[in-house]
């Protein structure tokens, strides 16, 4: 089974790209290394307040899948900078 979502997120207190990107960079390499699924930065790469990643986990259940997933996104909303706005989820 393939779960992939696109998680939506506002982050605070940045004035910069750079700043932004020192956020996402962060949360991009914890969650590979604590839960080693596939993530990336896919949009608003040109904005420092916003910013969109995309998580891609393979299982051969569809429970241990999901349960991974939702990890990862209680693992994003434990950073007090970042809000998670928006999470679609698609099975593949």
């Amino acid at each position: 089974m393939i779960i992939y979502a696109e998680v939506s997120c506002f982050i605070y207190d940045t004035h910069s790209l750079k700043e932004k990107r020192s956020v996402t960079k962060r949360i991009i390499h914890r969650i590979q290394n604590n839960f080693n699924v596939s993530i990336s930065e896919i949009a608003y790469q040109e904005l420092w307040q916003k910013t969109m990643f995309g998580i891609v986990t393979i299982s051969n259940e569809k429970v241990q899948a999901e349960r991974l997933l939702d990890q990862c996104l209680g693992f994003i909303d434990s950073f007090p900078e970042i809000e998670r706005t928006i999470t679609e989820k698609q099975w593949l």
